[in-house]
């Protein structure tokens, strides 16, 4: 017997899996969120959730908005449940579900004025995001970039923006004009200095409008950097078929997480904020250390996984794990080139923090997919890999292992497995990369010519060379074998 979540049933549901004992309807709204997916909801949900079982701060509660035509059919499922999101943690040894309830209502979809609406209300305290490492418009440069169609179609229609840039511009233009403080822009996407890349993003459009408005955004309203950690794979009908045998409750969009989770807050909240330092946030002065160091080892492990594991036809993260090449691979590029280039991080020993990626990676509960992380390189190799690789040539380093994960990344992009298995399109630019790939299968130093990624990368003899090197080789010898020699020595 399954047992439909909705507020109404929480009392039936099984008393292995905790639900909100906290009143729900003594909530009000204090944060309004952009991009209500899984990872907000396996992480700045779950924080608020604990918050609020401590008795403490129920005037944060969030409202979601959404932009993106996706968003409508999470709305459609969250709302069907009154709000409510089980969430079920898993370690390699068991899984624990609760539900939970932080979350009040959502507003429509693109619903430009609806959502000026609300970011005007003085209630509304946080505007937060989850929008994708992708979703920010900057060029290659990691600038702001005002000349991308959207951003124009922003800066024609001031009172009507589409972006969620333009719209958290128009709710601080209302609030300006009204006299209310401003509210604090809180980013929780993973990318390096999260906060300032917003803060451009969100004063580029508004300069659009009014460059002394933009100007005033850029000094007066707070962008808090923030690193946020916690692997969160896609929902499908694995994940719902197996809440419902392993604990009895239908969800219509559950979220499926491994059991850690961190995050990091420089603490610049001048309109208030939830007292999140007392379930396991960290306040910092500066979070840039824990960016680094999570963007490089954890990111940058994953692709490091990932694009041998697509060529080789493996499915599964922790089966790209169980492979002795690739976790080979893995540990050596990490301990050699990697862990090298990261500075120190207070109150963290990187080996410790290495090896919880390591077991985090391995967990066979999360089925967390080599597609996913495969996902999107375009956007994700600049910040995750060029910036280590610039560092160690910098630093007179060996790059030997990061020039090959360049080289398995533009063998992925040719857009077949080793076997001959069709790549469905896995990227954005994806129509753009294969072509450069298969320039690349004769010409190598075709594929460093994408300024985007590799920006003065490009004109490095060393890398350069190290590129071409192994990706002639991985297309002479195949994955496995130039794996073998890489960890010999001998690449």
């Amino acid at each position: 017997m399954t047992i439909r979540l909705s507020a109404e049933t929480l009392g039936t549901i099984s008393a292995t899996v905790p639900v909100p004992g906290y009143d729900r309807k003594g909530l009000s709204a204090g944060i309004l969120h952009f991009g209500v997916g899984n990872f907000h909801r396996a992480h700045q949900a779950v924080y608020l959730d604990a918050l609020f079982a401590t008795g403490q701060d129920h005037d944060w509660a969030i409202l979601g908005a959404g932009v993106m035509p996706g968003d409508a059919a999470m709305k459609a499922a969250l709302e069907s449940q009154d709000w409510l999101t089980t969430v079920v943690d898993q370690s390699a040894e068991r899984s624990e579900a609760r539900v939970t309830g932080p979350m009040i209502g959502m507003l429509p979809v693109a619903d430009s004025a609806a959502i000026i609406e609300k970011l005007a209300d003085p209630a509304i305290r946080i505007v937060s995001l989850t929008v994708t490492e992708g979703g920010y418009f900057v060029d290659a440069s990691g600038q702001f970039d005002p000349s991308q169609r959207a951003i124009i179609d922003d800066g024609k229609t001031p009172h009507a923006p589409k972006t969620v840039f333009g719209l958290i511009a128009a709710g601080l233009r209302r609030r300006k004009v009204e006299g209310t403080p401003a509210f604090t822009v809180m980013s929780c996407d993973n990318i390096p200095h999260n906060g300032v890349v917003a803060r451009d993003a969100v004063s580029g459009v508004a300069r659009l409008w009014d460059k002394e408005f933009g100007d005033w955004i850029a000094a007066e309203v707070a962008f808090p950097n923030g690193m946020v950690d916690r692997i969160t794979p896609a929902t499908g009908e694995r994940e719902r078929e197996s809440l419902k045998r392993d604990f009895g409750i239908e969800d219509a969009w559950p979220v499926f997480c491994e059991d850690f989770r961190q995050w990091v807050l420089e603490d610049n909240f001048p309109a208030g904020r939830p007292a999140l330092e007392t379930v396991g946030v960290q306040f910092v002065p500066d979070v840039t250390p824990f960016e680094i160091m999570k963007i490089r080892i954890l990111n940058g492990g994953h692709a490091v996984i990932a694009y041998p594991a697509g060529l080789l036809d493996i499915h599964f993260v922790h089966e790209a794990m169980e492979h002795p090449l690739i976790s080979a691979f893995l540990e050596k590029i990490e301990r050699e080139e990697i862990i090298p280039v990261v500075p120190p991080v207070p109150g963290t020993d990187l080996d410790w923090y290495f090896g919880e990626i390591k077991r985090r990676f391995a967990n066979p509960k999360i089925g967390d997919t080599v597609r996913r992380l495969c996902l999107d390189g375009s956007n994700r190799q600049p910040k995750f890999i060029v910036t280590t690789i610039a560092d160690r040539l910098k630093a007179g380093g060996d790059v030997t292992g990061l020039a090959l994960e360049s080289a398995l990344w533009c063998r992925y992009c040719y857009g077949e497995t080793e076997t001959g298995k069709i790549i469905e399109p896995n990227d954005p630019n994806w129509d753009n990369l294969v072509p450069i790939a298969r320039h690349a299968k004769e010409q190598p130093h075709f594929w460093l010519e994408q300024e985007a990624v590799y920006g003065d990368l490009a004109s490095n003899e060393t890398f350069r060379t190290s590129f071409a090197h192994a990706l002639n080789s991985l297309w002479a010898d195949g994955v496995e074998a130039v794996l073998r020699r890489y960890l010999s020595g001998e690449l």
